[in-house]
């Protein structure tokens, strides 16, 4: 195995799934890609004192999967870890991460989908049907 492939949104359940995705590239002795999906690129121009700062929700994602690069390296130190944002529906972002990258397999979390999301279908119901390799749904909700 080469390459394992996540996604995380800066819940609990994605943090969960990126955790396991972790233990298996550590033992398989891959890499592990951790993306974060923005949807549509959105930016605004903010104004702090004499100075102004651009800020996107692509900054935003790469924020939140840089932050769960940080809280992994605490317990997988030697494991060799990339990150980045990309554009677009989650399960999209995955399934095109996952092809430019080769990747082995996508590890995704098997969040409880209630309500009308059941009926419209949930980001591992569309990863699964749509990946260029295995996908891994780890158990990630808890009692």
């Amino acid at each position: 195995m080469k390459t394992v492939v996540t996604g995380v949104d800066n819940s609990e359940t994605a943090a969960a799934a990126a955790r396991k995705a972790a233990e298996l590239a550590a033992a398989t002795g891959a890499r592990l890609h951790i993306l974060s999906a923005f949807g549509d690129f959105e930016a605004e121009r903010i104004n702090v004192g004499s100075e102004e700062i651009l800020v996107s929700n692509e900054q935003t994602a790469k924020s939140i999967a840089h932050d769960v690069v940080v809280e992994l390296r605490t317990t997988h130190p030697d494991l060799e870890i990339t990150f980045g944002a990309a554009e677009g529906d989650p399960a999209e972002a995955l399934v095109r991460a996952a092809k430019e990258l080769d990747a082995d397999v996508i590890v995704i979390g098997n969040k409880r989908v209630q309500g009308i999301s059941r009926i419209l279908g949930s980001i591992a119901r569309d990863v699964a049907a749509h990946a260029p390799c295995d996908v891994y749904v780890a158990h990630t909700h808890v009692k």
